[in-house]
């Protein structure tokens, strides 16, 4: 990937859970956040297709993408049975998501212990940008924004809605 390429485009990581009371509120800073990132030429976004933060980032690009033709939803996905044990209604937004996707990559065929932390990293080495939504310290997201932060990229966190490197 180019330079250029990689300053172009943006992950998402964040967690599962969204307390309903925050949806909208996070929703709004989400897509307020993208239109800024867009018009500074951000192109590309990666989403790594999980429930809660993922699928409403992943959302949000794809209406966004109706004004803004120009952008790509890229889904980096851990495994092909990542849907296992998902309600059903999860699971059609899933592959209604996955069938908008401008791409779809797996790292891993299989699901193993590592997965996860693989399509963690595949994102925040393809991006200069990760927008999160970060509200404890532990956990795969806390890990992936920890990641994001030694790696050099801009962290955006939605939760605090703060910036910064």
């Amino acid at each position: 990937m180019s330079k250029s390429q990689r300053e172009q485009t943006c992950c998402f990581t964040g967690h599962r859970d969204i307390p309903p009371e925050s949806v909208n509120v996070l929703a709004d800073r989400l897509e307020r956040t993208l239109r800024e990132l867009i018009h500074g030429g951000v192109r590309y976004f990666g989403a790594g297709g999980a429930l809660g933060f993922d699928t409403l980032a992943a959302r949000t690009v794809l209406k966004l993408r109706q004004e803004y033709s120009h952008i790509r939803l890229i889904l980096v996905l851990p495994c092909l049975s990542q849907t296992r044990g998902w309600r059903e209604s999860d699971v059609q937004v899933y592959e209604d998501i996955k069938e908008a996707a401008d791409k779809v990559t797996y790292t891993s065929k299989e699901y193993t212990r590592g997965c996860m932390h693989k399509r963690n990293r595949h994102l925040v080495d393809w991006s200069s940008t990760c927008i999160c939504y970060l509200t404890k310290p532990s956990g795969g997201t806390a890990y992936t924004v920890g990641f994001a932060r030694r790696n050099g990229l801009r962290v955006i966190n939605l939760a605090e809605q703060t910036s910064q490197r």
